[in-house]
């Protein structure tokens, strides 16, 4: 477990021992985006974290246990700004014809305008743990059922409602792994395209079905 900072202490450059932890746990989660983005998870060692945050190995075990807490904790930082960015974008649209493509721009766009977010989100942090794997699954299936209350809310939730938002968000996740390791030659209104087809097809049949 990452040592806890003495909230005691004299203070320095007008910060307390807190506030200077917390700076330094965010140059070292800047760190962590750009290395494991660039070089890779596996390619990446804490050495190598700390010399690029200008930080001593002391101080990365005073915020993390180990190199995988700051992958985790760098993908629940791109996950958050990947759910904020789409939730805004959809924000007082829920229900209506535009709600789809507004999403799926959003989460496309904040993903494919930033090579080290995508590679962390999408390929990093595959297959690392089985501690990692459940987060990740614990995501997938949150915005799943994001998708059912807020596009799929009038049709009756059941089975094939959440196999359907399941299936809808692993596609969008395999079409972007495959637009990152294709060379990203599609554009991303290309990717949000194929996406929304299946989208409107996947509800017609819902609806269809009753």
């Amino acid at each position: 477990m990452a040592n806890q900072p003495n909230p005691g202490g004299r203070r320095y450059a007008g910060l307390d021992p807190a506030e200077r932890a917390r700076q330094r746990r965010a140059a070292l989660l800047d760190a962590a985006q750009e290395l494991f983005g660039d070089r890779g998870y596996q390619a990446t060692s804490v050495k190598q974290l700390c010399a690029h945050a200008g930080l001593t190995e002391r101080y990365f075990y005073e915020s993390f246990r180990d190199r995988e807490a700051a992958l985790t904790a760098v993908y629940d930082k791109l996950v958050d700004g990947l759910r904020g960015t789409t939730l805004a974008a959809v924000a007082g649209h829920e229900g209506s014809a535009d709600m789809v493509p507004r999403g799926l721009d959003a989460f496309v766009g904040f993903l494919v305008a930033n090579q080290r977010r995508a590679r962390i989100v999408l390929v990093e942090v595959v297959g690392v743990s089985a501690a990692l794997e459940a987060r990740r699954h614990a995501v997938l299936t949150e915005f799943a059922g994001l998708l059912g209350e807020r596009w799929l809310s009038d049709v009756e939730p059941g089975t094939q409602r959440r196999l359907t938002t399941i299936a809808l968000v692993g596609a969008v996740n395999h079409l972007l792994v495959d637009w990152l390791l294709s060379g990203r030659t599609r554009r991303p209104e290309e990717l949000v395209q194929a996406c929304a087809a299946l989208f409107a097809g996947a509800r017609d049949r819902l609806v269809a079905d009753g």
